[in-house]
């Protein structure tokens, strides 16, 4: 930022800021419409909006992004509104942020910075912190130099090289390289761990929600299992990973995992100091993607998850799109564009539970698809397991015979390796009891009759 004017979030009164950008040429939106997202971002960190500017042009200039004249603009606006910031909704290299500060006069800021921010002050647990703290060390290495030209007057005659200011410089970028390789060693060590913490869990198909940031992820979560994960509607409210078990009608408990949102033009740096936060996710059997089809932007949002998916390795997972926020869509007509690229898509309403039933259908059939079906013998001694059964697998039917129960089930390899090694024996679907059988799991009828309780 400029000199060392740093802004703050959360100290002293709101600063009220000029928001920036470029779009391009022929583009029909108005200023507010094009940084929209922006000022949601400036919102959320503490700024007050005092106007938005964009300029139409097909690359930004290298030396100060805008072009002089609409440089000069801006800083025109900046003096009449008596702004205390400018917000730029591009990354700025060190030396367009140095040219747009010495013509407005007020520190500026770029989107990378801006989220650095927001993701500082939301920041709750100490891996949540050191992961913000290195992507802000990464960020702020190449901007040492504009950070110091306050002690270039230190520096000797002409001819002469060294000075004050260079040696703090370099001090302090020793400094700097020393944090980040320490930062570096402790996620490392916090991603075997989670990547141990996964290994060791119950064998439970897991489910991690991802989406653009205010999709809804923790809402549905909270919907669906009681986490009561903070859910609200602004920016980035969570950014640490949740996990917690979601039982479905017949008893069977999956995982269901919360990860933070993702976002368009999201820092490079957090992409790679977040891994160890995602490492749920890349472990999950399905990726549930959330789209907030009530945005106008939803199409670029869901383009943007893809992205950010595969710069995390994760473009492969399996996964199911849900388009949410129904509730808030006067004409579904306006989900054309989302249904073109997501034909499959379970449309659902957090809120209203409108959908709820056709996701988990959806979720059913997944399993379905990809589980082993097989025929067991459950014999009276190993009785024990039949909750562990119910807990791990879906049974689809079962039968009381002399020997023991026999069932139906469904699961996954390693979960039915473990049950046949553990006293189960695979049996003949065809040999039936004369006794009366227990009647087949109905999931259709279990929904209903759980007295209203949410699931």
């Amino acid at each position: 930022m400029h000199g060392d004017n740093k802004i703050e979030p959360g100290k002293g009164p709101p600063t009220e800021a000029i928001l920036f950008g470029i779009v391009p040429a022929g583009d029909p939106r108005t200023a507010a419409e094009a940084l929209h997202e922006l000022q949601q971002l400036a919102d959320t960190a503490e700024f007050v909006t005092a106007g938005c500017m964009v300029q139409h042009r097909r690359t930004a200039d290298p030396n100060s992004y805008l072009g002089s004249g609409k440089l000069e603009e801006l800083a025109e606006v900046v003096r009449l509104a008596h702004s205390g910031a400018v917000i730029c909704d591009d990354s700025l290299t060190p030396n367009q942020a140095k040219t747009i500060e010495t013509a407005v006069n007020v520190p500026c800021i770029d989107r990378s910075e801006l989220i650095l921010q927001i993701f500082g002050m939301h920041a709750r647990t100490p891996q949540a912190r050191l992961q913000v703290e290195l992507a802000a060390l990464q960020y702020e290495m190449p901007r040492l130099k504009r950070r110091w030209t306050h002690l270039e007057r230190q520096r000797g005659g002409i001819g002469l090289r060294g000075g004050a200011g260079e040696k703090q410089i370099d001090v302090d970028r020793n400094l700097l390289r020393t944090r980040i390789a320490a930062a570096n060693r402790e996620l490392s060590r916090i991603s075997q761990h989670k990547v141990r913490e996964v290994a060791a869990r119950p064998e439970l198909f897991t489910i991690a929600l991802v989406g653009y940031t205010n999709a809804g992820k923790s809402s549905l979560m909270n919907r669906l299992t009681d986490a009561g994960v903070l859910a609200e509607n602004r920016l980035f409210s969570t950014l640490d990973t949740r996990t917690r078990p979601w039982r479905l009608p017949g008893g069977r408990t999956i995982l269901l995992t919360d990860t933070v949102g993702f976002l368009r033009k999201l820092p490079h740096q957090l992409v790679a100091s977040f891994h160890a936060t995602l490492e749920e996710a890349l472990h999950a059997d399905l990726l549930l993607v959330l789209v907030d089809a009530s945005s106008p932007e939803a199409a670029t949002q869901l383009r943007t998850v893809d992205e950010v998916l595969e710069q995390l390795g994760a473009e492969e997972l399996p996964r199911l799109t849900v388009f949410n926020k129904l509730d808030r869509v006067e004409d579904r007509g306006q989900l054309a564009e989302l249904w073109q690229l997501e034909p499959r898509a379970v449309p659902i309403s957090v809120k209203t539970g409108e959908g709820e039933a056709d996701l988990l259908a959806a979720v059913q059939t997944h399993l379905a698809a990809v589980e082993n079906r097989i025929s067991i013998l459950l014999p009276h001694s190993a009785g024990g397991l039949h909750s562990e059964i119910r807990a791990r697998a879906t049974v689809l039917s079962e039968f009381f015979t002399e020997e023991g129960c026999l069932m139906e089930v469904q699961a996954s390899p390693a979960v039915l390796g473990r049950l046949l090694a553990t006293g189960a024996r695979r049996a003949d679907p065809d040999v039936r009891s004369k006794e009366t059988p227990t009647p087949p799991t109905d999931t259709s009828a279990a929904k209903n009759d759980e007295n209203g309780e949410k699931r």
